[in-house]
């Protein structure tokens, strides 16, 4: 019984602070603004029921000479494996912001598929594939031409090697 008093009295508080959260009155029309006042700008999205606004997250614009829809296509070639032989990539880049990724390291067996959305820098030389997975890393590649990619590191910094880290227009 004691248990039960106690868990009462801690919840009470709780019940009290809820109660007295009440969205506010709305505006009645003697309460409008002044009409040299310009009204405040309305938010993103706002939550129903509720006072609060949405974040509304915006894709980063692409530079003004970067065509979406001519850059769109596989990208295809074998790279570098520290214990195999090496791992043959497919990138599908969609003109939507998506893309597609399947890796399969030889020797090893079935690929590995993701998937997500893909961004490109101001300059439009370095392309950023964001996995849906959050567990998954993102991963950089330099735009060397409208045929190639290159890996880069987890940085989005070259990578110092003799070794072919490019993917090329299939």
């Amino acid at each position: 019984m004691h248990h039960r008093l106690a868990s009462g009295f801690l919840l009470l508080p709780l019940a009290l602070a809820l109660a007295a959260c009440k969205p506010a009155p709305a505006p009645s029309a003697t309460d409008a603004a002044p009409a040299d006042v310009a009204p405040a700008a309305a938010p993103e999205a706002t939550v129903a029921g509720t006072d609060a606004s949405a974040v509304v997250h915006h894709a980063p614009a692409d530079p003004a000479n970067f065509d979406r829809k001519a850059f769109a296509g596989s990208f295809a070639g074998t790279l570098p494996c520290a214990d195999c032989p090496g791992i043959d990539t497919l990138v599908e880049i969609h003109a939507d912001g998506t893309f597609k990724l399947r890796e399969t390291y030889q020797e090893r067996g079935a690929p590995i598929n993701s998937a997500g959305t893909w961004t490109i820098d101001a300059d439009g030389k370095h392309l950023l594939l964001d996995p849906d997975r959050k567990d998954a890393d993102d991963r950089h590649f330099e735009i060397v031409s409208k045929d190639e990619i290159r890996l880069l590191d987890t940085e989005g910094k070259p990578i110092e090697s003799a070794l072919n880290y490019s993917l090329r227009r299939g």
